[in-house]
């Protein structure tokens, strides 16, 4: 069972596309620095608790397939005992990651659209 809402994965997807584009981040010596989006992006991950942690890096295995959908558990298992870097810059260091969270939420049947434009949906 998936231990982590889809708010949050969609959360983590719109932040890690806007990392990507550099959204809020600046260079300094052609590199992008730890402000902004990508210091909000890290911050949140860490903040995660570890279940929701492994159910997020489960759901990027399932959209990288590295495990099918109806391997949540085992993927979700091996993430709990595979983890040895802090998640934030494990994920933070896959380069699709936003692809692979949205692929992964489709194979599980979750709607990252919907999660998405609750999240960006104005109050």
């Amino acid at each position: 069972m998936l231990e982590i809402t889809p708010d949050k994965i969609a959360h983590v997807i719109i932040r890690a596309r806007e990392y990507d584009s550099g959204v809020n981040a600046w260079a300094h010596s052609g590199q992008r620095t730890g402000h902004g989006t990508e210091t909000e992006l890290s911050e949140f991950i860490a903040a995660l608790n570890d279940d929701e942690k492994a159910s997020l890096v489960a759901v990027m295995w399932i959209g990288r397939d590295t495990f099918a959908a109806d391997e949540l558990a085992e993927a979700i298992r091996t993430a709990k005992a595979e983890s040895r870097a802090p998640t934030e810059s494990y994920l933070m260091g896959e380069p699709q990651l936003a692809d692979y969270l949205e692929a992964g939420m489709e194979a599980l049947g979750l709607s990252p659209e919907a999660a998405e434009d609750d999240l960006q949906r104005p109050v």
